[in-house]
């Protein structure tokens, strides 16, 4: 069985869990609150706004070592909602490959929102679809497995290059239902 450490408990962190749980993995959550707290999950998703990950990478970088940690972040700039706060050739996802060389990071769950994690469903009527990036195929393909027991789609989306693009479709997204010209039950689905 898989275990996943999720930090945040959230409307997202929540989502997730259930579909991953849903899915046959085993999940637990670090929060904020939670001090000296051990990431015993092979599979680590940090469920939180995207500053509060250098906090965690301080706190738990040896910790996450050799595990896959999954980035859900959009790097928003909250002060204006009006830009990405990472360089246009780069990526919230690509920085916490750097600050944490040994693990297999990975890019995922960015492009949905917590209600449609929890219904299935884009809108109506089109099924729910994470896209996944990263450069290790195993850890992406465990992450895809599971995700796809847990009832949704999933598309393995390249390496962890095209979480750049990733992050400016959530972005994107993000804007939208900010400005209500989407709900918070639609955004974008994948047809194939």
């Amino acid at each position: 069985m898989t275990h996943v450490t999720i930090f945040g408990k959230g409307t997202m962190g929540t989502a997730i869990a259930a579909v991953l749980t849903k899915g046959g993995a085993t999940v637990t959550h670090i929060t904020s609150d939670d001090t000296n707290a051990a990431v015993t999950g092979e599979i680590v998703i940090l469920a939180v706004p995207h500053p509060a990950t250098e906090a965690i990478v301080a706190a738990y970088g040896d910790q996450l070592a050799g595990k896959t940690v999954v980035d859900i972040t959009n790097p928003l700039d909250f002060s204006t909602f009006d830009s990405l706060v990472v360089p246009a050739d780069g990526s919230k996802a690509a920085e916490l490959a750097e600050q944490l060389p040994t693990a297999k990071v990975l890019k995922a769950f960015n492009t949905t929102f917590a209600a449609t994690l929890a219904s299935g469903l884009v809108g109506d009527a089109q099924p729910t679809t994470v896209l996944v990036a990263g450069d290790d195929a195993d850890a992406k393909q465990s992450l895809i497995d599971l995700v796809v027991a847990g009832g949704l789609h999933s598309i393995d989306a390249g390496t962890l290059k095209r979480a750049r693009e990733l992050e400016a479709l959530g972005f994107l997204q993000l804007t939208l239902a900010l400005s209500e010209k989407v709900g918070w039950t639609g955004g974008f689905a994948v047809i194939s």
